[in-house]
């Protein structure tokens, strides 16, 4: 039983690595770019107020009185807005040394381009870089907490497991996509990009077993809610503040926009299709 709910796991978590792939078959381009990491904000802008919101707030409510149970679900959710903001602090800044990491995969740039040219050129890719970056740290931390939701239920009831599995792979796809577009356009790397996505996703079995060998006795509704909770405030800052801007930022503002408005679309057609 625990195998089966291990594999059920592994293979939604395999799923972010497919949408890595899909963005491989062609570089994307500053428009493409935009549109990806709009269509990665209104994925994850959606998974956190339309899904995990809704299910924390419904849970409080079930402990406290409706303005208590408001209160623990917003502080939680601010509270993973204020450590998002600060761990993207400690993100390379876009310096020299970001700039260079952005075009080490692709040195001709500099004498394709005259100097102005090329210097716009590398500061789009270093900002495509700190989103991709962004993105994968805040997936990384969701997949995780994924990981453990798809490993408990599969274990307790297969068929609920196998639903669960199925929709966690399905918007899987897209944010594979929000992580290796914007690498593969600051590092025209298609390894990077791609082991990035697939790293991401691989998160979701090592979350399993973390919390099967290690917190499997602490690891109830109350912990498991508050940490989703947490996270989907981490992932709402990271779309903001990090996918939003970034997309803006490459001057493809229309492109940014229609992907933010896809994105949310499609997650919300999902969460409806598969509750």
């Amino acid at each position: 039983m625990l195998l089966r709910a291990l594999l059920m796991t592994t293979l939604a978590g395999l799923s972010t690595g497919l949408g890595g792939l899909i963005v491989l078959w062609r570089a994307p381009g500053e428009r493409g770019v935009s549109f990806a990491l709009g269509f990665a904000g209104g994925v994850m802008l959606s998974i956190s107020f339309a899904d995990i919101a809704p299910a924390g707030l419904a849970y409080y409510r079930l402990c406290f009185p409706p303005f208590g149970a408001g209160c623990a679900a917003a502080s939680l959710l601010l509270a993973g807005m204020a450590a998002a903001a600060l761990a993207g602090g400690l993100l390379p800044e876009e310096d020299a040394a970001l700039l260079t990491l952005a075009c080490a995969a692709d040195e001709e740039i500099p004498r394709m381009l005259p100097g102005p040219a090329a210097a716009d050129e590398a500061a789009r890719r270093a900002r495509a870089l700190h989103c991709g970056l962004a993105v994968a740290g805040a997936l990384l931390l969701h997949n995780l907490l994924e990981g453990v939701l798809t490993l408990f239920t599969g274990a307790a009831d297969p068929r609920a497991g196998l639903r669960v599995t199925l929709a966690i792979a399905l918007h899987n796809i897209p944010e594979g996509i929000s992580v290796a577009a914007p690498l593969w356009y600051a590092t025209r790397s298609r390894a990077k990009s791609a082991g990035a996505a697939f790293a991401s996703g691989l998160a979701e079995p090592c979350g399993a077993l973390l919390a099967y060998f290690l917190l499997r006795g602490v690891l109830g509704a109350a912990l498991l809610n508050g940490m989703q909770l947490f996270v989907a405030g981490v992932m709402s800052w990271v779309s903001v503040a990090e996918l939003l801007l970034g997309g803006f930022s490459l001057g493809q503002g229309r492109a940014a926009a229609a992907g933010f408005a896809l994105g949310a679309a499609c997650m919300i057609l999902g969460i409806a299709a598969l509750a």
